[in-house]
Formats: C-alpha cells, sequence, structure tokens
C-alpha cells in the first residue's frame, strides 16, 4: 500500500545546522583563551562572586521605591459592584425583557459580574423591564417603576 513511500521517525530526526551552540566553558586554563578572569574582566563589583546586584539597587543610595512613602490600604471585606445605568439598558434591551446579571454579561453591556451588579440612575427609561440586580440606587428604582417596569434585588 505505501511502498516506496519512506517514513521520518523520532531517531532520524536531529536539530538544524547551526541550531545548537556548545556551551562556553570559562576558567580553564591559558590555552582556552577563556583562563584567568574567565570574561569577568578586572576586578570591580561585577566581577565578584555574587557581585551583581538586583534591580532597583542604585549604588548605595536609598532606592527609589523606599524613598517614596507607602499610601493606602486593601480592604478585605470591602465589595466591589460592577456599575450598569439605565440608558445603556435603555438602548440594548427590547421591552418586557427580564435583565439579569448572566443576560447583561452575554449582551457584553458588562464585561464581570464581580461581587454583584448596581443598577444606577443615568439617563432615562422608556420601555418597562424587569431588572433583576444585587443592589440599585433611589433614582434608578423609581425611573424602572415609572417606566412600567420592576426593580428587583437578588
Amino acid at each position: 500500500m505505501y511502498e516506496g513511500v519512506q517514513f521520518v521517525q523520532i531517531h532520524d530526526l536531529k536539530p538544524n545546522p547551526g541550531a545548537r551552540k556548545k556551551a562556553k566553558r570559562v576558567g580553564r586554563g591559558i590555552g582556552s583563551g577563556l583562563g584567568k578572569t574567565s570574561t569577568r574582566g578586572h576586578k570591580g563589583q561585577k566581577a565578584r562572586s555574587g557581585g551583581a546586584k538586583g534591580p532597583g539597587f542604585e549604588g548605595g543610595q536609598m532606592p527609589l521605591q523606599r524613598r517614596l512613602p507607602k499610601r493606602g490600604f486593601t480592604n478585605t471585606f470591602g465589595t466591589e459592584y460592577t456599575v450598569v445605568n439605565l440608558d445603556r439598558l435603555d438602548a440594548v434591551f427590547e421591552a418586557n425583557t427580564e435583565v439579569t446579571p448572566e443576560l447583561l454579561l452575554e449582551t457584553g453591556v458588562i464585561k464581570k459580574i464581580g461581587d454583584g451588579v448596581k443598577v444606577l440612575g443615568k439617563g432615562e427609561v422608556t420601555k418597562p423591564f424587569v431588572v433583576k440586580a444585587h443592589r440599585f440606587s433611589k433614582s434608578a428604582v423609581e425611573k424602572i417603576e415609572a417606566a412600567g417596569g420592576k426593580a428587583q434585588v437578588i
């Protein structure tokens, strides 16, 4: 069936010419050309063992990272809501739609749900909606209900 066809086998594979390079062996005597200082130059901090200083080292001067003051803190109990305004809901959804955080995510109105979704009252509502979210502003609830919709807290 495969007469005259040669298959590549794992033991036939080898790297392309010039793809692999021999390691530079330093400190192996004068004859090697890489003896004595072993490519480190003469004396100085960088010629010493362990002499390379890390990023942010400024020659002994107080580093910028330590000169600047520390500010603020991270509140481990804080909640960060994803915010949606009413004008956005009015533009995207049809009348009598049940708007949920999952639907907002699917339609691309929000990028992530996070700790929850909060609906704010910016803009006007012309259609009735049933909006389900984790939080609502007072103005958002008033506008949704004035348009004939419902605001439900999940």
